[in-house]
């Protein structure tokens, strides 16, 4: 995707930044930050498991932050 004519500075690509911050959470994944398969067909795989166990967690996250409650003054 090019740059729109007349810009200037920093400008967000909509479908570059999409890529780069999906690469970026793959790389959250341990196994996926070297590229140790030996085959193509193993690393795909691994990539969709790291998808999968992303939107799991993002369907229930582990750590979900309490109901807020304020404290009773005695």
């Amino acid at each position: 995707m090019r740059r729109p004519e007349g810009s200037t500075g920093w400008v967000k690509l909509p479908i570059r930044w999409t890529v780069e911050r999906t690469f970026a959470w793959l790389g959250r994944c341990r196994r996926l930050t070297k590229d140790r398969e030996k085959t193509v067909r193993s690393s795909e795989a691994f990539v969709q498991l790291a998808m999968i166990q992303l939107m799991l967690n993002r369907l229930q996250p582990k750590y979900a932050d309490p109901e807020f409650r304020y404290h009773l003054v005695a």
